[in-house]
């Protein structure tokens, strides 16, 4: 197992975590959660060895392999997939061993034997005959195409040299994985794979991540870094279940911590009133004194909050087209190679959309087409009266002046919309307002822009296209580097944001609550999907099976259409029977669990609905109530991690039962 005993750790002069005392069983997922700078990092650090604690110690089992993404990536010639075969370091050992007992064999020849026998069995041990197709299911799954796996690591972008990282990781056979945001590099279909993929991982699992539906599918535990105090390190606390049941048990927690700080306050201004009084009163001189000296030894309790740091949204965009944009017959692409043809589409004001697709398909392509970035080859494109396109990609971020502050950005910008739109400049104090809805305040407004971190820089973008006030919006992965809250904090201002939307995003909770239709885009073409995100990753499944069913159902529909004339219709039928029989015969053992699961999602339901009945309750924060409140609460989070455990298996049981054929 996994232990910090009484652990402080911080970066020089600043204590970010404090006394941390916590056990992680072996084989358990933690989502780490928490502030930007609460010492997420610091711990992972602090686990890998390469930063001393000041105070308590980290125990783990002797021999333990920890694996973690790399943060850099040389330029080598070294392929893709020989990159990725290099995270099974043990497996890279046993075959420099070959190498050189080969090339230089023992002189005495029985030796000679003795030490290539046990090698092999050691390669057959760690299975070092299948790594190689072990590597190549990895890049495959993570996005890269048989062509791009025998490809030099130099010639690949940062973006994808991060999966590389991420493969090598993930390719090595692991007892404790640390992954920082594994997801900002990613698309939504590899975000979908390597979900599954961590769920069959054996291994102890560490992930810090500001993606909500990815933290709830992979996790079974929170680590939670709890910096509501700041003039305090972080306080580390451990829940048990995934992050929605973390947020329901964290509800009623900062609802108990409100009750007990309105009651102390009332306590408080009590003994400060009664020491105000009496204080100069000879004959209640004692009295006051005493009552000072237990307001001093007061354990304060800090008022619970929640409050985000953002509070911005989009003003009514000017004017009501009919239609904004329209595609008729365009195709698009580079070069010579057209990557999208036959491109049919109408953008209405009301119009809502999220665009699925694998990586390459096209979805950035069209993006950059619908924001007037590439121009069509063929077809038309044909803009509405009053078009007033905002469009957020990565590398915009790249073109923010470094010399420049963000409260400059925003002028220049102010100054673009008055000359261009007739807009009214604003005050450098309405300016200095609006960046703060932003999270920009005092002295940040006017810190060079060359300082920001990739969050930071990726909000100004963001504040930039909002003060513009488009009516078509356009978000290329805008949530890459922002942490919860600021995900939290655009997903409701687009809610509200009154002009159309396209997005493309790997972060399946802002698809689930701003976009009304959801387009696919593949094979060259657009059309719409129909269905949801957990329909698409099931037609992800199919295509990734796709070819090696093709190719053995041909012989197979030969040999059928062979023997269909000479098969009489009571063997169809005995056929059909076996069939079925042999269906529910595989199926029975799932179908049992279900029914099993059902029954006891059934009382724990009820159990909780009870609960929090009486939570809801006055009854439940009276004085002779109090020491019922914390085991009642205690309590009813069990119950919400264990119901959250169990709909996660009945989901996984449902969907073994539908691809049992």
């Amino acid at each position: 197992m996994l232990r910090l005993i009484d652990l402080t750790l911080a970066r020089g002069s600043v204590p970010l975590i404090e006394r941390a005392t916590l056990t992680i069983n072996p084989g358990r997922k933690v989502g780490i959660v928490g502030a930007n700078g609460a010492g997420k990092s610091t711990l992972f650090a602090a686990l890998r060895g390469l930063l001393t604690a000041e105070r308590g110690d980290i125990a783990m089992p002797n021999g333990w392999v920890i694996a973690h993404v790399a943060q850099e990536t040389p330029p080598s010639e070294m392929t893709a997939l020989e990159y990725a075969l290099d995270g099974d370091v043990e497996l890279r050992n046993i075959e420099i061993a070959l190498a050189a007992e080969t090339d230089t064999p023992n002189a005495d020849a029985a030796k000679h034997g003795e030490i290539l026998a046990h090698l092999y069995e050691q390669m057959e041990h760690v299975g070092g005959y299948a790594a190689p197709s072990r590597a190549a299911e990895l890049l495959a799954g993570l996005g890269f195409e048989n062509e791009m796996q025998s490809r030099a690591v130099a010639t690949f972008s940062g973006g994808w040299r991060m999966r590389l990282n991420l493969a090598q990781a993930l390719m090595c056979r692991s007892d404790l994985l640390l992954l920082d945001e594994p997801t900002n590099h990613l698309d939504l279909d590899a975000v979908m794979w390597i979900e599954d993929w961590l769920s069959r991982y054996p291994g102890t699992l560490l992930v810090i991540t500001h993606d909500r539906d990815f933290i709830d599918r992979v996790s079974d535990q929170i680590l939670f870094f709890d910096t509501s105090n700041p003039k305090a390190p972080a306080k580390l606390k451990l829940y048990t279940g995934n992050y929605s049941s973390f947020e329901d048990q964290r509800t009623v927690e900062l609802s108990v911590q409100q009750g007990a700080f309105e009651k102390q306050q009332r306590t408080i201004k009590h003994l400060e009133s009664f020491i105000t009084r009496f204080k100069a009163k000879a004959t209640k001189a004692a009295q006051a004194q005493s009552r000072v000296k237990a307001l001093e030894k007061l354990e304060r309790i800090s008022a619970a909050h929640v409050d985000s740091p953002f509070t911005f949204g989009f003003k009514k965009p000017e004017g009501e087209p009919r239609q904004l944009l329209k595609f008729a017959d365009v195709s698009l692409g580079y070069d010579d190679n057209n990557i999208l043809t036959d491109v049919n589409f109408s953008l209405l004001p009301n119009s809502r959309i999220g665009l699925l697709g694998k990586n390459g398909a096209g979805k950035s392509t069209l993006v950059k087409a619908i924001a007037g970035e590439l121009s069509e080859r063929t077809g038309e494109r044909i803009e509405g009266q009053h078009l007033k396109i905002a469009y957020f990609a990565q590398h915009q971020l790249e073109q923010l002046r470094n010399d420049e502050s963000a409260l400059w950005h925003l002028d220049q910008l102010d100054k673009m919309l008055s000359e261009t739109r007739g807009y009214p400049r604003a005050r450098e104090q309405e300016q200095r307002n609006f960046l703060g809805g932003f999270d920009f305040r005092g002295d940040r407004v006017t810190e060079k822009v060359g300082v920001f971190s990739g969050g930071e820089r990726a909000r100004l973008v963001l504040a930039l296209l909002v003060y513009e006030r488009p009516n078509l919006l356009l978000l290329d992965e805008p949530t890459n580097h922002l942490d919860m809250e600021m995900r939290q904090a655009l997903t409701l201002a687009l809610q509200d944001y009154e002009g159309a939307l396209v997005v493309v995003a790997h972060d399946r909770h802002i698809l689930r609550a701003c976009c009304d239709e959801l387009w696919l885009v593949a094979d060259g073409t657009v059309k719409p999907f129909d269905g949801d995100l957990d329909d698409y990753r099931d037609w992800l499944r199919e295509q990734r099976v796709k070819p090696a069913k093709v190719k053995a159902a041909k012989p197979a529909k030969v040999a059928l259409e062979a023997t269909a004339k000479v098969v009489p219709k009571q063997e169809d039928k005995r056929v059909d029977a076996e069939e079925r029989q042999r269906l529910t015969t595989a199926r029975r053992p799932m179908q049992k669990r279900i029914d099993s699961i059902e029954k006891e999602l059934a009382k724990f339901t009820a159990t909780r609905d009870t609960l929090d009945a009486w939570l809801a309750s006055e009854l439940a924060y009276a004085a002779e109530e109090a020491s019922s409140l914390g085991d009642k609460t205690r309590q009813r989070g069990e119950l919400a991690a264990k119901i959250a455990l169990l709909e996660e298996e009945w989901m996984q049981k449902q969907e073994e039962m539908q691809w049992v054929r």
